[in-house]
């Protein structure tokens, strides 16, 4: 099996002990390994698939918690470097009752934001490879541009590019310079996964089906868009399938849609995707691989976190046999 590398912020998730609380009345957290690009790694690497994190983390001991909970997860941790220039970042989640969430994040900069492009090798990645990225480490930063190098490589060399834009608008000076980033980097990347709470924000478009088709820019090939417990629906050129989601006891949404896709990528390298065959993978198996994305986001909801939330491959197909 290939390689699936995330690139981006690892960091800890700050987990509230209440649920229905704001931010400022919660008393007590307990502290759980986070950060999208790592929480999809962790997913695929616990489903048996080979996963590789690139980031930078800090010399702290946030830092030395993170690394061995990626290791323990079965994540590839050569690719990660450390510093001393800023620590490792942090973020606060307050739960509602529902299970959803409010975010504060602690970095100013965090030590992801610091890899530089002159970190990223270009032999890295190759052919049936997959690259994974999302937009929080997209602000203006080193990163940024270790983005940039990263996908250009690894589309150089044969490797599908996935992109999840996985809004947080608290990480941005401005809403708008969140939307123009994602629509500056929509173009290159092979595979795109977005909810429905992010569609209108991104394309500024309403009506959903327009919006969607307004995604097939440059690249971009296929269009995973979620619905949480509703499913996902899934549109290769003029095609669409649709998808039921699983009802679970909802305790904590964090990561859900991260173990979404990680389970859909997993599911592609266990198919042996390529550039060249990637809309016909997914025309011939797109059952299979959207209920055992879905199996795998609805099952990471019944705990608290994310990669500590992560179920068995086993937890899945048992929960689709169903």
């Amino acid at each position: 099996m290939k390689t699936m590398y995330s690139i981006g912020e690892v960091l800890i998730d700050f987990i509230p002990l209440q649920k229905g609380k704001a931010l400022k009345d919660v008393l007590e957290f307990e502290r759980a390994p986070g950060g999208a690009p790592a929480n999809v790694a962790a997913a695929v690497a616990k489903y048996g698939g080979r996963a590789s994190m690139i980031t930078k983390l800090g010399n702290d001991a946030f830092g030395d918690f993170l690394l061995e909970q990626l290791q323990q997860a079965g994540v590839m941790t050569d690719k990660i470097s450390r510093t001393s220039d800023a620590k490792t970042g942090l973020a606060f989640v307050s739960l509602r009752a529902d299970g959803e969430r409010d975010f504060s994040f602690y970095r100013n900069p965090s030590s992801d934001l610091l890899l530089h492009e002159n970190e990223i090798e270009d032999h890295w990645f190759g052919e049936g490879d997959i690259l994974h990225f999302c937009s929080v480490d997209l602000v203006e930063s080193p990163m940024k541009h270790a983005h940039e190098k990263a996908i250009s490589a690894a589309k150089d060399n044969g490797s599908i590019i996935s992109f999840d834009p996985n809004v947080r608008l608290p990480l941005w000076k401005h809403p708008e310079e969140c939307r123009r980033t994602i629509i500056e980097f929509l173009p290159k990347a092979h595979l795109v996964k977005i909810s429905d709470e992010e569609l209108e924000f991104i394309t500024g478009i309403h009506e959903v089906h327009s919006a969607i088709q307004s995604l097939f820019v440059g690249d971009v090939r296929a269009v995973i868009f979620t619905k949480g417990s509703q499913g996902a629906e899934l549109f290769v050129k003029d095609q669409r399938y649709q998808s039921s989601g699983y009802v679970v006891d909802v305790q904590d949404t964090t990561g859900a849609g991260d173990a979404f896709i990680g389970g859909f990528l997993y599911k592609l390298l266990e198919k042996n995707v390529r550039q060249q065959n990637l809309e016909e993978v997914l025309e011939e198996y797109h059952q299979e691989i959207l209920a055992f994305s879905n199996a795998s986001g609805a099952l990471t909801t019944t705990g608290k976190g994310a990669i500590s939330s992560l179920p068995t491959k086993e937890e899945i197909l048992k929960l689709i046999e169903k």
